[in-house]
């Protein structure tokens, strides 16, 4: 039997869930934030050894791309869903969220210099400003992703329709195929 746009049934993909996507970026977000934790730790005990830069990279990759994009994609997709419904608490969370980013997004571009620099092999980096800069971004970036997942994506979720969902899967993903692509 064929389905209604020609492609056979048992090989398509299986619509995603957009929030699938959501819930992975914060469990990669988590595992970044302990890989930061253990570089500062790793800086100060041995330097900025190959382990170290390695370590940095993947730190710097996840936060200068993929914790973006995840930012993106709420404020497109949950945000203004939200900060329509004439619930002061509601609304004042999703404002907090959106400042939220702006903060880390501010926060990361003091931290990513001296990751980059680790990265790199440079040893201009400042361990303190480091060690601090990771503090106070790992602790928003908990905070932050706490509140999503206790009040807004749950929220979210109760709002859209199955339907609604695979659609805001399918635009996250659209979305990322482009800005991969050369």
């Amino acid at each position: 039997m064929n389905s209604p746009r020609g492609a056979d049934p048992v090989s398509a993909p299986p619509l995603q869930d957009g929030f699938d996507a959501l819930d992975v970026c914060h469990r990669q977000t988590l595992i970044a934030l302990g890989k930061l934790a253990a570089l500062v730790t790793r800086l100060t005990d041995k330097g900025a050894d190959d382990e170290a830069r390695a370590m940095a990279c993947e730190v710097v990759e996840h936060f200068s791309k993929t914790s973006r994009t995840h930012h993106e994609d709420e404020e497109r997709h949950l945000f203004p869903t939200l900060a329509s419904t004439g619930d002061a608490a509601t609304v004042q969370a999703v404002l907090r969220l959106q400042q939220d980013h702006d903060w880390l997004e501010e926060d990361w571009m003091e931290l990513s210099p001296h990751l980059d620099a680790v990265a790199s092999g440079q040893n201009w980096y400042d361990l303190d400003v480091l060690r601090e800069s990771a503090a106070v971004f790992t602790a928003l970036s908990h905070d932050h992703m706490t509140l999503e997942e206790t009040l807004i994506y749950p929220q979210v979720r109760a709002r859209m329709g199955v339907t609604e969902r695979a659609e805001m899967g399918r635009e996250m993903a659209a979305r990322r195929r482009r800005t991969r692509a050369p």
